[in-house]
């Protein structure tokens, strides 16, 4: 850490016009703010479609000096800013409302620790489930936020515990038809209607929460753990496949390698990169001063 401090000093001093630098910095802080906004829903996978695509379409242009193309890609510049606020006004408007409640955009962000008090949860849950003969599915958000799937059940925002879940799956209770949304450490929503897969090749002994499982990390990168009310069988769907037979112990195993809230990853990707780029940049001045005095 001293090491990367005295890197930014060192190249703050040789910088002749530090102006730059601080607009840098500005720029790049209000770019992270605005993704910060929209991560964790499903407007950033769009946002991400749209930059590779016109990327590619103007690394191609230069390329090949494809003139019709390059005309195109600039002439829809001003429409596709338009779009993108048509398309991103769910996020704007939430934007606005943060902004004007300063203390939310101070929230504590979900730790490891908080992803494994998760996934003992939910994993002790699944066992008691299984043993009552309890059916279930619990979805647990990742990267892809999941709002639009949870206003088609009941907005709970709840502490996540077995006794929770277990009164949500009664087989009599009004909610367990439904599945649960978890993000990290809460549930923000139970009864909600998921998308079944289309995938035709699966067998017709999956019933409607194994097909509504693997349908919803189809289109997300959220995980799914049902239990089956027939056979009591846990299972795990991610990416479109599912794991079955599955006992407590195996569940949390699995859930620790590819289980990982979206927050606490961004978080760690930022600290990765702006290290790297603090070094890179000590590394880049002195390499300067250096052929100066040779």
């Amino acid at each position: 850490m001293s090491e990367l401090l005295q890197n930014l000093l060192y190249g703050l001093r040789l910088l002749v016009d530090w102006r730059g630098l601080v607009e840098f910095l500005i720029i790049t802080i209000v770019i992270y703010v605005g993704l910060s906004f929209i991560q964790g829903t499903t407007a950033m996978p769009i946002l991400r479609g749209i930059a590779i695509a016109y990327v590619v379409g103007a690394v191609l242009a230069n390329m090949f000096a494809f003139s019709v193309i390059g005309s195109l890609l600039r002439g829809a510049l001003n429409g596709l800013l338009i779009a993108l606020v048509v398309i991103f006004a769910p996020e704007l408007r939430r934007a606005g409302e943060q902004l004007g409640r300063p203390g939310q955009l101070l929230r504590r962000p979900v730790t490891m620790t908080a992803a494994g008090r998760t996934i003992e949860v939910v994993a002790a849950s699944a066992r008691r489930l299984s043993e009552l003969g309890w059916g279930a599915l619990i979805v647990l958000e990742r990267n892809t936020g999941l709002g639009e799937y949870a206003e088609t059940g009941t907005r709970l925002d709840a502490v996540l515990s077995e006794p929770m879940l277990l009164n949500i799956f009664f087989p009599h209770a009004p909610l367990h038809d439904g599945a649960v949304i978890v993000q990290g450490e809460r549930i923000i929503a139970a009864g909600c209607l998921l998308p079944l897969t289309e995938n035709t090749h699966l067998g017709a002994h999956l019933g409607t929460r194994h097909r509504a499982a693997i349908g919803i990390t189809e289109r997300t990168d959220a995980l799914c753990v049902v239990v089956s009310e027939e056979t009591g069988q846990i299972s795990i769907a991610n990416n479109g496949r599912m794991v079955r037979n599955l006992d407590e112990e195996k569940l949390r195993k699995v859930l620790q390698v590819i289980y990982q809230p979206a927050h606490h990853r961004g978080r760690l990707q930022l600290v990765r990169a702006v290290t790297t780029w603090l070094h890179d940049l000590g590394t880049w001045i002195r390499g300067g001063e250096a052929q100066r005095h040779a």
